[in-house]
């Protein structure tokens, strides 16, 4: 995966799309014989390999990961999500004590900022209860860029909204990937989101799934790429058409 590029895996369920993006983010770990590990994961050419529960901790600060459920704290508002994270981290800093305001005022103004950024600035207050999925899932990102991580890994992330809503959710995601120069893994089911988002996807055999087959994604298009604008190129639906085929042979 190169620095600024999407990536998407598809594939049927139980290939282990899933439990590929917990791997690299250390939420899932050789127990007991349920998961086998083969090969090495490196990040920056250097193994990502972790053998302590302080080395997880360090490692992850590069992946941001975006669940399919929002996974936001019900107890807490959009401002208060957006800023757990952040803050948490920082009360392991040597000088947290002694600066404490001084890092939650530049904290809390980051988290304002990307709540902006996403147009939620008159929602900050609110609790995840009262925003809408479209919302919610907006917060949720916010909540993994504050910690400005190498790679965000979104699994599913839009397949809770309704179709409107989720290609809103997905320009402004895809808008800022670009804006900030971020890599992407997605995972998802949906063959017009991945090539819609990506510029590159992975197709998957059933399970055990191995890789099948990659494509390239290049699309003619006059303006600059969004998801939406994507949908409207001339390779599109030869591109879709063809992945169709290779996941149902």
């Amino acid at each position: 995966l190169e620095q600024g590029e999407a990536l998407a895996i598809i594939g049927s369920s139980g290939s282990g799309k899933t439990t590929l993006l917990r791997c690299l983010n250390f939420l899932e770990t050789p127990n007991e014989g349920k998961i086998i590990v083969n090969g090495e994961t490196l990040l920056d050419a250097a193994d990502h390999a972790a053998k302590s529960d302080a080395q997880i901790r360090k490692n992850r600060l590069h992946f941001g990961m975006v669940f399919q459920s929002f996974n936001l704290f019900p107890q807490y508002t959009a401002l208060e999500n957006v800023m757990l994270a952040p803050l948490l981290q920082a009360k392991e800093r040597p000088d947290y004590k002694q600066n404490k305001r001084e890092i939650h005022e530049q904290i809390e103004h980051r988290a304002i900022e990307l709540l902006e950024m996403m147009s939620l600035e008159g929602r900050m207050s609110h609790y995840p209860h009262q925003l809408s999925g479209g919302m919610r899932q907006r917060a949720a990102l916010i909540r993994t860029l504050a910690l400005s991580p190498s790679l965000l890994l979104l699994d599913e992330p839009f397949s809770a909204l309704d179709y409107q809503t989720r290609l809103t959710v997905s320009d402004d995601i895809y808008r800022i990937l670009r804006t900030q120069h971020m890599s992407a893994v997605l995972v998802t089911h949906d063959i017009s989101e991945a090539i819609s988002f990506c510029d590159r996807i992975i197709v998957l055999t059933s399970r055990p799934a191995s890789v099948k087959k990659t494509f390239d994604i290049h699309l003619t298009l006059d303006e600059d790429r969004t998801p939406f604008k994507a949908r409207m190129a001339p390779e599109f639906k030869d591109y879709f058409n063809e992945i169709w085929g290779e996941l149902n042979v």
